[in-house]
């Protein structure tokens, strides 16, 4: 479930803004916009089921870790190791 959000952080243009003295005066409540919309955003994803499904996968790989140390270790360094030689650049 992907949730799209719209952002608008200045509906003027670059030059627009520049030539605007208060523009700095503005700035301020346009963070406090972004930070609203943001933690809107945050509040529905908390209600949705993909964070109910995050948290029970979180739950899940946590107690593996505690039950099985020794092998999520293991695990981790192939993982590692297998990752670094697909990024590794060819010279």
């Amino acid at each position: 479930m992907e949730q799209e959000v719209p952002v608008t952080i200045h509906s003027r243009k670059p030059e627009e803004l520049s030539e605007d003295p208060q523009a700095a005066t503005r700035i301020p409540n346009q963070i406090t916009e972004i930070s609203d919309t943001l933690s809107d955003a945050f509040s529905c994803f908390r209600e949705s089921e993909s964070f109910n499904l995050l948290v029970q996968v979180t739950d899940k790989a946590k107690d593996f870790i505690r039950k099985n140390p020794a092998q999520a270790l293991l695990l981790s360094l192939g993982a590692g190791t297998l990752f670094g030689l697909l990024m590794r650049r060819k010279r």
